[in-house]
């Protein structure tokens, strides 16, 4: 029986198909690469990293006021990017202003680099007017960087596949850091702090972003959907977002959450230098093994979100993870090395809920008003997270005698976090997020592996939990 002819349109619709699939498995991996080699500059650029704390404790000394004040700049620079990254967005697509603010980004640390021996070095005061200005500069063009690669990154990764491809590459990008951590730190031990050590670190870092910076711009993304029309006032935009009650609740979460994390987080890596005796070779190793928990864990996260909803894994994962940070009160240095296994536990905790963070606010943002709304998310959380670090410097400053000596003070103080974070789960329940399973699936899963081994990622635990027993759910 001779075959019917074929639909004159289906060969240029299939050649068509068969591009746009091509265009988004090249541009996933020029996604992983590109996050490869731009690893060093994002990491230095965290408040709490090893290599600012360094900066801050062991070459040019900064007051815990003003320590403070340096863990909220990237905050108000999140807050500040609301008034200008929409209107960017308008004049030119987001890929566009993600490559240029990113540029920025680096060109600010380059200029560090090269006025590093400029800066004053006789004391914090002298000092610090000058590092907090740069890093201010700095916050404020990565923070458009973020918001507006957040943006891209929704247009052409598909829905269904983000799960297991952010875990996927977000394990990656751990080793990735891991190498950074450790090498830096070792340099840094090794030539005693000197200013031409940060100058190589900070300079190596801005030449290989210059790849990632390539790799972002000649990446064939292509949107794999039609982009819903956004109503052109403000005030109409504004009423989409306030209908959005899921979306709002998240919101009040996430202030929550900004406020108990960077309360005393940048202090962190300043006690394990000041307090615990700790060098930057030892600081880049125990944060590294933060790295490697996460690396390991990632899939067994990403497999669960994919399955189970993001709110449900994410409460799970925030509990395990906070429990373990009441362990930061009984830190000393004769105890110090309890730190390795404590960041190795806050790696494979936290990385389900860091990475359910970022897949659920994708998808509760309104899609008719995404971009005010990403804006509107991260600029309430930036507020609420600029002032937490400065009141946590101001506490460490100005705490009472009766608290006991500095070490005493510090272990005060990181009751915080956890009982916060541990209150502000009923908050996170509150939100409803379409097609997410009862809390009690995922526990039931997490039981069922009775080890840590698939957190850990030992493939036949984990295939032994995640068997399919049904059609995969459409998350498109």
């Amino acid at each position: 029986m001779p075959e019917s002819p074929a639909s004159p349109d289906a060969s240029p619709a299939r050649a068509l198909a068969l591009r746009r699939k091509a265009d988004l498995a090249l541009s996933l991996r020029y996604c992983t690469s590109e996050g490869i080699v731009a690893i060093p500059v994002v990491t230095m650029a965290l408040p709490a990293s090893m290599a600012i704390s360094a900066l801050v404790t062991k070459a040019f000394p900064l007051s815990p006021a003003s320590i403070g004040l340096l863990g909220s700049l990237p905050f108000v620079g999140n807050f500040l990017q609301i008034f200008v990254s929409p209107f960017l967005m308008r004049l030119r697509p987001p890929k566009t202003v993600t490559v240029a603010a990113a540029t920025l980004h680096m060109l600010s640390w380059v200029a560090l680099g090269v006025g590093l021996p400029w800066i004053p070095r006789g004391s914090a005061g002298e000092a610090a007017p000058w590092i907090l200005g740069w890093f201010f500069v700095s916050s404020c063009f990565g923070a458009v960087a973020g918001v507006t690669w957040s943006t891209w990154i929704d247009d052409w990764v598909p829905e269904r596949i983000r799960g297991t491809f952010f875990g996927r590459r977000n394990q990656i990008l751990q080793f990735s850091t891991v190498v950074f951590l450790v090498g830096s730190g070792w340099a840094l031990s090794q030539w005693n702090y000197a200013v031409p050590a940060f100058q190589a670190i900070i300079l190596g870092s801005t030449f290989l972003r210059i790849f990632s910076l390539r790799l972002q711009w000649i990446s064939p993304t292509r949107p794999y959907r039609a982009p819903s029309p956004e109503p052109d006032s403000l005030r109409a935009q504004a009423a989409v977002v306030l209908r959005a009650r899921a979306f709002l609740v998240f919101v009040v979460f996430g202030a929550v959450w900004s406020f108990a994390a960077n309360c005393f987080g940048p202090f962190y890596t300043v006690f394990m230098f000041e307090r615990v005796g700790f060098s930057a070779w030892q600081v880049g190793a125990v944060t590294a093994l933060s790295q490697v928990g996460g690396a390991c864990s990632l899939p067994a996260w990403g497999l669960l979100l994919d399955r189970h909803g993001n709110k449900p894994v994410m409460v799970l994962s925030l509990v395990l993870w906070q429990l373990s940070m009441f362990l930061w009160c009984i830190v000393t240095p004769e105890n110090r090395l309890l730190l390795y296994a404590l960041w190795t536990w806050i790696g494979a905790t936290s990385a389900g809920f860091v990475l359910g963070l970022f897949m659920i606010g994708l998808r509760l943002i309104p899609a008719e008003a995404k971009k005010l709304a990403i804006g509107l998310n991260l600029a309430v959380s930036s507020l609420v997270a600029a002032v937490a670090p400065v009141l946590g410097g101001w506490v460490i400053t100005h705490a009472p005698a009766s608290w006991g000596g500095p070490l005493q003070v510090y272990h005060a103080c990181f009751l915080a976090q956890p009982v916060i974070a541990l209150l502000a789960i009923g908050l996170l329940v509150r939100v409803r997020e379409p097609e997410a399973s009862p809390l009690s699936t995922v526990v039931g899963a997490m039981r069922n592996i009775r080890t840590l081994g698939g957190v850990l990622g030992l493939s036949f635990l984990v295939n032994y939990v995640f068997t399919d027993r049904g059609p995969p759910r459409d998350r498109r």
